[in-house]
């Protein structure tokens, strides 16, 4: 076993995680099996109670780890399945350690951080270096570890005594680091600057690790004598010192890597059994990298959530949709839209966002609510969910955005917001015409707001033309079937005088009583009168971590006729990762399928709902698992790559052709390959494997 150590110095985030992965890829195409470990040196368990702002998302494993989003890196760039173990944390450890003494296994020993720690560490690293993470079941040759954070850390320090001791163990020919640093470029001088990287390589050297290479991050490229100056200051030869300079995109990376001779130097190095030969691999980034600088048409997506500040938040959410996009084609343009911005409140607050915010919405070419917890936001996003299904935008709603589908069908299709409002004018001569505040809404094309319900809006004779035009008892019966009896009652009046009447006993004596009212999530309303979306109580005894419904799960297809089913292969059943605490309320399904809400796919006991479709629209889709953790470069996410389809109006055409791109779409003879290839011409999904 061959392991190569990436650490970091001078900043967080200086692009570790693309290194490391770009390392595995290169090795990987050297047909070598390769796996990763991720440590992170905080002391929670792990990243299932983080907020997004604080890491990034937090990314879901087959067996239910919540780990660090790099571990989503990692699966994509080296397409493999890692485990929950594969991400280390200093609370693991310890908690591992303190098992272990409260057990009696150090014999009354005193337990300190060095051995007791380090040994974990390094038994652990050893251990998890062994399991097999690619399809065959081959154990891995190669482990890359990355040591999260910047070196000098005082909470990574057990970490670097650990590898100190570690790279002795296992002994040199085995073991190597790379060290990963910034090289700034002031823009008032223009000078690439070295000593930020001096200065962390000296501490590196002073805990008691050598680089064996030094990975330079930088804006522009490495000046020849920039890097002899960093080889001479940082005992190393000029042909370790590695530029990564700011590239298109990041499938650049492990090419840019690739360049510099690492392969050559780690077959020197650590003597790997593989040999100097074109590798098919890198063709395929080569491919993917030239595609990308090439595409021209562009497709935009409306992200519509709460976290929207920290595109880290979302990033696998984002990584699935570039991957949809370049299969198609397509550059990507996200537009985020803090969904907060679209909520009423803020056109009163703060009216030029929420103006932003809805033109933003209201440009792009499809709709994507992705996950999410909290009730902030949550109204805004059935609000573009709204408008996404009135306008017949693509649309695709993920957990939380399933979720609010099924909520903003409830309310504004059926009608469940425990409010029934009469309104009548002596201008349309008619006994009376009842309208839900869903109905109202949908005539109007903008959502009704309590002090509309209170008659500012409805005595504006220009409004009360548009309602009667339409909103006659007669029409009502035709669409709605035979109105509440309770509101159809006796009116006097003149022309401009508004008449509501509330089926809530609260609400006709004028009280606002909006709690409970309307259709919801038990999350954000447990006192609802229609909870269409309930919680799980089997995945929530009272602890916040690792108590969700988590993993790799199965789901049923319920119906031959279903886009997601034929977008998916047409199998019988798919597997997916989770990460959710609530579910559609299983016991209305029939009243939502009745309006042409359909639900195909469920869980294998028939209980829990996975995937809705909506009859009669382009693509609205919602589904309750997260697709985007399996989504890899050439295999896009099913549903993701529908969205995207669906959004440049080529979706009929691409089921039409038995879901199978044309070679125009796939692939390009301007690239500069010689030949196709076939892996990139024949778009791959994550495969179904049928027990």
């Amino acid at each position: 076993m061959k392991y190569i150590l990436v650490t970091g110095g001078v900043i967080s985030g200086i692009g570790k995680g693309i290194i490391a992965s770009s390392v595995g890829t290169i090795l990987k195409s050297c047909g070598l099996h390769v796996t990763s470990i991720k440590i992170d040196p905080y002391i929670n368990i792990d990243a299932g109670t983080f907020s997004p702002y604080e890491h990034g998302e937090v990314f879901v494993l087959d067996d239910g780890g919540e780990v660090d989003l790099d571990l989503g890196n990692y699966e994509r760039f080296l397409d493999i399945r890692l485990t929950k173990d594969n991400n280390l944390t200093t609370g693991k450890i310890y908690q591992y350690v303190i098992n272990k003494e409260r057990k009696g296994d150090y014999l009354g020993k005193t337990v300190q951080v060095v051995p007791h720690i380090t040994d974990a560490i390094q038994e652990w690293v050893m251990r998890q270096a062994l399991i097999p993470v690619d399809e065959d079941g081959l154990e891995p040759q190669v482990c890359v570890i990355e040591l999260g954070g910047t070196v000098g850390d005082i909470e990574s320090m057990p970490f670097i005594e650990a590898f100190r001791q570690f790279q002795f163990k296992v002994k040199r020919e085995n073991f190597c680091n790379i060290h990963v640093s910034l090289v700034p470029q002031p823009s008032s001088t223009g000078e690439q600057k070295t000593k930020p990287t001096q200065n962390s390589v000296r501490e590196l050297r002073g805990l008691g690790l050598s680089p064996d290479l030094v990975v330079c991050r930088c804006s522009n490229p490495l000046d020849t004598s920039v890097k002899e100056k960093i080889s001479m200051f940082c005992h190393v030869e000029p042909e370790q010192v590695i530029c990564v300079h700011d590239v298109s995109s990041i499938y650049r990376v492990p090419l840019l890597l690739e360049e510099q001779g690492v392969v050559d130097y780690f077959l020197r190095r650590l003597d790997l059994p593989i040999e100097r030969q074109p590798r098919k691999m890198l063709m395929k980034w080569k491919e993917m990298a030239d595609r990308y600088d090439r595409l021209l048409e562009t497709c935009s997506i409306a992200l519509v959530g709460k976290y929207t500040k920290f595109s880290d938040s979302y990033a696998s959410v984002i990584k699935a949709l570039e991957h949809s996009a370049l299969a198609i084609n397509h550059k990507l343009e996200i537009k985020y839209v803090d969904s907060t911005d679209l909520e009423h409140s803020t056109l009163q607050e703060e009216p030029v966002r929420y103006h932003e915010a809805w033109q933003k919405l209201c440009s792009a070419h499809g709709v994507l609510v992705p996950g999410g917890f909290g009730v902030r936001g949550t109204e805004g996003k059935i609000q573009a969910i709204s408008w996404a299904r009135k306008q017949k935008k693509p649309f695709l709603g993920v957990c939380l955005g399933m979720q609010l589908a099924v909520v903003e069908f409830s309310r504004n299709v059926l009608g469940w917001q425990g409010k029934c409002l009469l309104v009548l004018n002596s201008h349309w001569n008619v006994p009376g015409a009842c309208w839900t505040v869903g109905a109202m809404e949908a005539r109007l094309g903008f959502p009704v707001s309590h002090s509309h319900r209170e008659g500012k809006l409805l005595n504006v004779s220009t409004e009360n033309t548009l309602l009667s035009s339409r909103g006659t008892t007669s029409h009502w019966r035709r669409e709605h079937g035979e109105p509440p009896a309770s509101a159809l009652a006796p009116f006097s009046g003149d022309a401009h005088t508004p008449v509501t009447m509330a089926v809530d006993p609260e609400l006709a004596h004028g009280k606002e009583t909006n709690s409970g009212q309307y259709a919801n999530s038990t999350e954000f309303d447990p006192n609802t009168n229609h909870p269409v979306v309930i919680d799980m109580p089997e995945h929530n005894p009272g602890q916040m971590g690792g108590t969700m419904r988590l993993g790799k799960r199965r789901t049923l297809f319920q119906t031959k006729n279903s886009v997601m089913r034929k977008l998916y292969g047409d199998p019988d059943y798919l597997e997916e990762r989770h990460r959710h605490r609530f579910e559609v309320n299983p016991v209305l399904k029939k009243c939502l399928e009745e309006q042409g809400l359909k639900f195909v796919g469920q869980d294998v006991e028939g209980e829990r709902m996975e995937i809705v479709e909506l009859e009669d629209h382009p693509f609205f889709v919602g589904v309750q698992y997260h697709p985007e953790f399996l989504s890899r470069p050439i295999k896009p996410s099913p549903p993701y790559f529908g969205l995207l389809l669906a959004s440049v109006g080529r979706l009929p055409h691409y089921l039409q052709k038995g879901c199978r791109l044309s070679p125009r779409d796939t692939y390009s003879d301007r690239s500069g390959s010689s030949s196709p290839d076939s892996e990139i011409t024949e778009l791959k999904f994550p495969s179904i494997n049928h027990d």
